[in-house]
This record gives structure tokens, sequence and C-alpha cells, in this order.
């Protein structure tokens, strides 16, 4: 939240989704939704827009102002996890009901479809590189962040009497060299930064050509007479994939097989990232141009409906199937591991991190029996895994963006990462900037001068 020329405006409503901070979700916002007079959007993942519908239910009926890809997204996003909220609840009552107890939390949603269709109609999308006028002396401008299709790092100018400042907020930053979506914006300078850390204590693998690893990975289990099943996530990463193998099928490197991409909400992302085609990097717009789009292609079927996922296994042929959710925690992935996990010929194929406790990381840790639809497997299939994927910036990167920022910050504020990642990041921005550097508590208030 920054106050400044009699204006309140809120960078982000995200949901917490780690264990130990889901209680955050049901308090009371800390600030009075009614008294918020715009809200600003860096991107649309779940940890930056989920918890918009339930302020919105609380009273804030300003504009939610983001990229016009992220004002599509997070309309996709949100009302998917209003459902998912409403379905929870809804088996919560259930499950407690039989079992004669009740939880912590009411038996209700978090937030309810009707709640994320209001703050649908409260999106307003804007252009990079547009000042939007915030008020008397405040404006706005959103630069490209790399971080997924539409996101944005959100500069901020407040006057007051003849003192202007810039304020900076990072959003997530990406990767520079990354497919689908541009490098992240190296900006003149800043009065003060609020910059993420999520990698601020290590650099991502060296892992090579992310084509090559997946060349070999489909060759292999073709080979073997298996399916290649992978667990993605929705947004960006399973659009990357797309791109990756459609690489492969237009230089002929892989042989004529069905890819799948099975998850309705991925679905819908794709067509948003061909919508928004203006949004993508140089080169993916100009294969786009040629007869060789890499978004579109021989081979690949987006699947919607439940019975057209179904019909993916009665596929006799070796196939790829790219489902969600990537950490295999629910959804259609589960059905796909289930009926290929016990096959050697099969390979299960991760692109993204596992965290502790869940199915995915069982399954990458080694175990030779997991549990899936509350029955064990025997695990017989290949598992590999591909490094070089993350939507992330890592240390270096982060490093190299808020060193270009001159003349040094006034202040720079880390949030967005784990305790060991901010103490390790603060320390090297430090150094390397000569800039003060803070990691703020959780509802801790800084006056800026």
């Amino acid at each position: 939240m920054l106050e400044a020329c009699g204006r309140r405006i809120m960078i982000d409503c995200g949901l917490f989704q780690e264990r130990e901070f889901a209680e955050r979700n049901w308090r009371t916002p800390l600030v009075d939704p009614g008294g918020i007079d715009a809200l600003l959007l860096t991107h649309a993942h779940l940890d930056h827009t989920g918890l918009v519908p339930r302020l919105v239910a609380h009273g804030f009926d300003g504009p939610i102002i983001a990229t016009e890809p992220t004002t599509d997204l997070a309309a996709v996003i949100m009302r998917d996890a209003a459902r998912i909220q409403e379905e929870d609840a809804a088996y919560k009552k259930r499950r407690h009901r039989k079992e004669g107890r009740r939880g912590p939390h009411p038996e209700v949603p978090l937030y309810t479809e009707d709640d994320a269709d209001r703050a649908v109609r409260l999106l307003r999308g804007v252009r990079f590189d547009e000042p939007v006028d915030l008020g008397p002396g405040l404006h706005a401008t959103f630069r490209e962040a790399g971080h997924i299709l539409g996101a944005a790092i959100i500069e901020i100018e407040a006057q007051e009497k003849d003192v202007t400042r810039r304020i900076v907020f990072s959003g997530d930053l990406g990767q520079w060299h990354k497919p689908l979506v541009a490098d992240p914006a190296l900006l003149a300078g800043a009065d003060y930064v609020v910059m993420e850390s999520t990698y601020g204590d290590r650099n991502h693998v060296d892992a090579g050509d992310i084509t090559g690893q997946l060349e070999r990975a489909v060759n292999a289990t073709v080979r073997r007479g298996g399916n290649l099943v992978i667990p993605t996530f929705a947004v960006e990463r399973a659009q990357e994939l797309i791109y990756h193998f459609g690489r492969l099928v237009h230089d002929d490197r892989i042989p004529d097989i069905r890819i799948f991409l099975d998850s309705p909400m991925a679905v819908d992302v794709t067509s948003l990232f061909l919508r928004h085609r203006r949004y993508l990097d140089d080169e993916t717009q100009r294969l786009m141009a040629t007869n060789e789009p890499p978004l579109k292609y021989h081979g690949l079927k987006l699947v919607r409906s439940a019975k057209q996922s179904k019909a993916i296994n009665r596929h006799r042929d070796p196939c790829v199937i790219m489902s969600t959710s990537g950490m295999c925690t629910a959804g259609r992935i589960k059905h796909h591991l289930r009926l290929n996990i016990e096959r050697p010929q099969s390979t299960i194929l991760f692109v993204g991190y596992q965290p502790h406790g869940t199915l995915g990381r069982q399954i990458l840790e080694g175990r030779d029996r997991v549990r899936i639809h509350g029955r064990s497997y025997d695990v017989r299939a290949t598992i590999d895994q591909i490094h070089g994927m993350s939507a992330h910036a890592d240390r270096d990167d982060l490093l190299r963006w808020i060193a270009h920022l001159q003349p040094k910050p006034r202040g720079i504020f880390l949030n967005h990462g784990e305790y060991d990642a901010q103490q390790s990041l603060a320390e090297a921005v430090a150094e390397r900037t000569g800039a003060e550097v803070r990691v703020p508590e959780f509802g801790e208030e800084i006056r800026l001068d």
C-alpha cells in the first residue's frame, strides 16, 4: 500500500499459498478496502491476484489497473480460483458433517464466483510505457518485467509541493533470453524500490538447451513405445513447452506424434497468448508471421472437455501428455500419472520445482510406491527432470537489474521471498549498490523521506 498525494494505491493483492501463512487469507484486510483509491497488478499469478475478489467482497470498488494481457489472464485465474474455493468449501462441509466435527475456518468459500465476476468488471487494461493518471501529482507507468505474458514492473511518480519521488515495484522479474516474453526492462533510476527476492540466495542450474533436452526425452520414450507425461502449469510454462515442441516439430527432430495439452485453463491461456501477440518477444512475433507458427502446428491437440481428456487414454500410439497441475497436487495430471506410472515404457518429466510434501516431489525423490487417488502404485516409469524453465530471475539476474539503477536508490525493500533468500540477497544488494536495504516485517509501516 502506497500513500502519496492524498491517495491510497495498493500494488498486488495475492493469495497466501504456504500452509503456515494460510490463516492470513481469512483475516479482515489490514487497510479498509473502501478507502483504497486504485489497485495496480504487476501480473496475473494467483500469489499476486488471488485475494482481489475477497478485497472486492469487503468493499473495494475502485479501478484495478494492469496491462492488457494481465487483465485477461487475471479474469481467467480469479474465476477459476473462485470455483475451486466454492468446491473446496462444499467438500469440507460434507466431510465435516460425516466426521461430526468442525474445522478452524467456517465451511464457506474464501470468496465466490460472484465476487470474482465483480472484480473482473473493475479491471482496466493499459499498455507498457504509457503513463496512467492516478490523481493530482500521481501517475504510474508499467514496464516489461519478462516474467509471464503481460507481467510488469510498476514505476510510480509522486509529486508533493516541489518534491518528486519515483517508487518502483519490481513485481516478479523474469530471466533474460527466454522464449515468448521480452527481457526485463532496465530502469534509469528510482528513489525507492520494492523488489522481489524469490531466488535471492541461488542461481538457476545451467541445464543447457531446453529444446534439446525435450528432444532426447521424446525420442527415448517413443523408442520404448511409451508416453511422455509432463505435469505443467496453465500459465506460461504450458505455452513455453508448446513453443519448444513446435520448434522440434517444424525442424523434424521428433517423430510425427500427438502432443496433447489437457487443461481447459491452459487452453484458454494459450488463446490469450495468440490474442496478445504484440506483447510477445520479437522472435516469437517473427515466427508467427511465417508458415511455422510456434504455438499452432500439426500434431498439437488442445483438450478442454472431460470426455476429450478420457479419450487420450484410448490413444494407443506413443504421445506427449501435458496436463495440470504442475506439482501433481490435483487436476487431470493425476489420472495420466495413474495410467502411466507403472509402465516402464513411459516417462514422467518434471519441468518445474516440486515443493516438499507434494506428489511430484515424492516421485522425483525416487519413491518406489506413491499414492494416487487413494491407491498405491509402483513407480516403474522413467523419471526425468528439465532445469532452466523457471520464469523467475535468479540471484545474478536480480543483482544485474537492481545495480542498473543510477544513482543508487535512497532505499530498497525486499519482499516476496523466503527468509534465507531475503537475508542473503539483502547483503549482496547492499554490497553491490551501497544503498540501504531493508526486509520489512508483515504489516510494518515505513515513512519515506
